[in-house]
Order: structure tokens, then sequence, then C-alpha cells
């Protein structure tokens, strides 16, 4: 299946897809579209638009969770927009924790040579591929815990990882 990533942003929304056949995470893009724009119209339009365009079978939103595991308020501001975002595409949305995940972003990018400038535009997709690989990586955890024939060999019913990790 293909998954489209998305590590939502007041001003800047990276965006990241990969596959279950491969299990490839490449980062995509960066929408420049404030989430308050046109009272969130703009960037729900361009989200639809982008899972539409790239194929996906599913959507991973990145959950911001509090370093002591509790959901404050831009938590539920995601999980808002992403109800929005289920039912426009009509694709089932998972969350996957994204703590720390620009931090990696910003390590990758630490001796690429880019100008802060590049790692600005690059940072947001590159935090998105690093939400969508650990989601991977519990999918396959997952996978290689569950019996033979359980719902855990195929696509799963409800997602992987810690409580964070619910769906619609």
């Amino acid at each position: 299946m293909r998954y489209l990533c998305i590590d939502l942003g007041d001003k800047r929304t990276g965006l990241a897809v990969g596959d279950t056949e491969t299990w490839l995470v490449s980062p995509d893009e960066v929408l420049e579209v404030p989430v308050t724009h046109d009272a969130g119209r703009a960037i729900l339009d361009a989200l639809v638009r982008a899972a539409r365009d790239r194929g996906a079978g599913a959507l991973v939103v990145g959950l911001p969770i509090n370093m002591d595991d509790t959901e404050g308020p831009r938590a539920k501001k995601v999980r808002a927009l992403a109800d929005k975002i289920a039912a426009a595409t009509g694709l089932q949305i998972h969350f996957q924790d994204e703590r720390l995940s620009s931090v990696q972003a910003d390590w990758q990018m630490s001796r690429s040579g880019m100008t802060r400038g590049e790692k600005k535009s690059r940072r947001d997709a590159l935090a998105a591929a690093s939400i969508l690989t650990d989601f991977f990586t519990h999918l396959k955890e997952q996978s290689t815990r569950a019996p033979a024939g359980s719902a855990a060999d195929s696509t799963p019913e409800s997602a992987p990882g810690d409580a964070a990790n619910t769906q619609h």
C-alpha cells in the first residue's frame, strides 16, 4: 500500500511518501500554506490534492505528543484537521508520534553543505520521512509478532505502536 505522510506545521507542512511493498520512504514536498489561511481550507485542499496526486491508499499524520506522553492543544488541532482530511479523501488516517522528527531532520542535514535557507525548505519533508519510517518500523514489528493469517499480516486494522497511534 502507498502511504502519504503529513507533518503538519503552522506555516509549512512536510510530505513524504512510501509503500509497504518496498518499505522505501522518500521526502516529497513542503507545502508553504499556513494552516490558518482561508480558515484552513487552503491547506485542506492542498493535502487532498497531494493524496490524490500521489495515489495514496492511506495517510500517516504526525501527532505532536508531549515528552510526558500527553496530548496538548497542538495535538487536538492536528486530530481535528485529520478528521477533515479523512472526510475529504475517504482515506484511512494513522497517527504516528512525531517527537524528535525535526531534530532527526536537522541531524541529517547537519553536514550536508546546504545553506540555512535550503535546509529550511527541506526540513519538514525530511521530518515527514522520519515519521513515516517510524510508522513502517512499527508496522513491520507488528507483522512479525502476529500469528499467520491475522489482521497484522495485511493492512493493519489498527495503527501500530503506542496509544498515540490511533486512527479514524
